[in-house]
């Protein structure tokens, strides 16, 4: 099942604040739990990153990873993915070792699925 964007400032916030993170050099992940029974996500880049191309290409390399690894993903929770300083030099490989590893290390990825 396909994660519904997070669109409102609110939601962010709340992941940010009461939200549990999770942090590798190359990304940051907030995520919680939500009552709704499929995922939801939303990824931020600060303009300490760089500029608006750079920001846009961390963008979707990380829209991209997350949207491979979605199948295999326990359902009814809320992310946010915020890219750190050198994602947008990575490849898109390098960012796909970076959320498997973190999303398997607190067991919100399914061993059996097939990816």
């Amino acid at each position: 099942m396909q994660a519904i964007p997070l669109t409102r400032n609110n939601d962010f916030r709340r992941l940010y604040k009461r939200g549990k993170s999770l942090v590798d050099r190359n990304v940051v992940i907030y995520y919680s739990k939500n009552k709704l029974g499929f995922n939801r996500v939303g990824f931020t880049v600060g303009k300490k990153v760089g500029g608006a191309v750079t920001r846009n290409r961390a963008k979707r390399l990380m829209r991209e990873s997350f949207r491979l690894l979605e199948p295999r993903l326990v359902q009814g929770f809320d992310f946010v993915l915020v890219s750190r300083g050198r994602l947008p030099h990575l490849k898109r490989q390098a960012v796909d070792a970076s959320l498997s590893h973190l999303l398997g290390s607190v067991g919100l990825l399914q061993k059996g699925a097939s990816s």
